[in-house]
């Protein structure tokens, strides 16, 4: 049997700008074909963070100069970021497929991924996003219940809320495409968050951690792998001390220990751990790989890169 897998792509896979975003995916395209040829299956997320910023603040400056529309939430925000991403990430990986003679359908989901209304993340938001605004204008977003934060010397952001992901709505459609060894781009920037109301969903004003919706990605398709490439080949402890030391191959309760001792970054590394733990909990025989996108194929044959297992 093929091994599954799912790949989680940062920032640096996509490029923040549409010219970037277009020759960034050639490249990943070329990584995500290397697997395929090796005989994976394979599901693929990705971030969203300067594309969702842009999406926002474009719907939103729209609204203020045209009173007849109203501001986009950032639900319709997140689709339109999943759109756009999965439309040229999937057209790259078919173009890099058929030019080595592979016939395979590539697919972007749209998907939604429910959240916990009673979320302690709800009541302390702390994702920046969006353009710089001015005073007046953060008073309006207040008024509005939305979240600001000020950056002195800059001015004033949006900033939402980051609850976990409970579980993904199109599940069913993702693992039968999978299934169907067709290559799948789904929860895309996390997902777009939702909150059942009975057998209704709502939009919710968040935004879901990429890695941690990969996690439940891979848990979800019941994936052998989990492989979340970022800009180091490895991670380290004790990051700029002298006792500096890369992470190779490691525990579960290693991973574990690391975390409780704050080496990682909030926002960075810590989630990208945490996801890779509670993946390979579910299930014996998993492991989760962390390394940069050029040491793709050499960290699926152990010989670098952040393994846990």
């Amino acid at each position: 049997m093929k091994k599954k897998v799912v790949v989680a792509l940062g920032h640096r896979a996509l490029g923040t700008t549409l010219p970037e975003q277009k020759e960034a995916v050639k490249r990943s395209a070329g990584m995500i074909a290397d697997l395929i040829e090796e005989g994976y299956q394979v599901a693929i997320t990705h971030s969203n963070a300067p594309q969702l910023g842009m999406i926002h603040t474009a719907l939103n400056e729209f609204g203020k100069s045209h009173t007849d529309y109203t501001q986009a939430p950032m639900s319709v925000c997140s689709a339109m970021s999943q759109g756009y991403i999965g439309y040229d990430l999937q057209n790259a990986i078919r173009t890099e497929l058929l030019d080595r003679g592979i016939f395979r359908t590539v697919s972007t989901i749209l998907t939604q991924v429910t959240v916990d209304p009673y979320d302690e993340a709800f009541y302390t938001p702390t994702k920046v996003l969006g353009r710089y605004m001015s005073a007046e204008d953060a008073a309006a977003e207040r008024k509005k219940g939305n979240y600001v934060v000020e950056e002195p010397g800059k001015g004033f952001r949006r900033v939402v809320s980051a609850p976990n992901p409970v579980s993904i709505v199109e599940i069913e459609a993702i693992k039968t495409l999978v299934n169907a060894d067709q290559v799948v781009i789904a929860c895309g920037g996390g997902g777009i968050p939702v909150l059942e109301q009975d057998h209704r969903l709502k939009g919710a004003s968040a935004v879901i951690e990429k890695d941690l919706a990969a996690g439940k990605l891979a848990e979800e398709l019941d994936a052998d792998e989990l492989i979340i490439l970022t800009s180091v080949e490895k991670v380290c402890i004790n990051l700029g001390k002298e006792n500096e030391e890369e992470l190779g191959e490691i525990t579960v309760e290693e991973a574990k220990q690391y975390m409780e001792e704050g080496h990682f970054g909030v926002y960075n590394m810590l989630p990208k751990f945490r996801a890779s733990v509670e993946f390979i909990e579910q299930r014996e025989g998993r492991e989760a790989i962390i390394t940069s996108y050029d040491k793709l194929m050499e960290g699926l044959k152990g010989k670098t890169g952040t393994i846990i297992r």
